[in-house]
């Protein structure tokens, strides 16, 4: 089982804030749709799951930002995997719950 927590942050360009918002939030709804756990912050967005699904949802919130109206994407990916145990959101935050 390959279980990672990445953390996505999809900033669009040339776009007025508004309308970047508007991209960011179809990415979100993506992730939401996704059935993957997740955790929307500030910045980006953290997402546990299988690997290969996690990957997945990233290419999604891409196409989905283009469908939208989006031309040029930055796309910032942050990935803990490990070989051998689960990586959990909970690990690294439940202390603050």
């Amino acid at each position: 089982m390959s279980v990672v927590n990445l953390a996505l942050q999809v900033l669009p360009m040339g776009k007025p804030k508004e309308e970047a918002y508007a991209l960011v939030d179809e990415a979100i709804k993506v992730i939401q749709a996704s059935g993957l756990k997740y955790v929307v912050c500030p910045f980006e967005t953290v997402i546990e799951g299988e690997y290969a699904e996690v990957m997945k949802v990233v290419e999604q919130t891409q196409e989905a930002c283009f469908a939208a109206g989006g031309e040029d994407l930055l796309v910032y990916i942050k990935l803990q995997r490990s070989k051998s145990e689960v990586v959990s959101i909970e690990d690294k935050t439940g202390k603050y719950a």
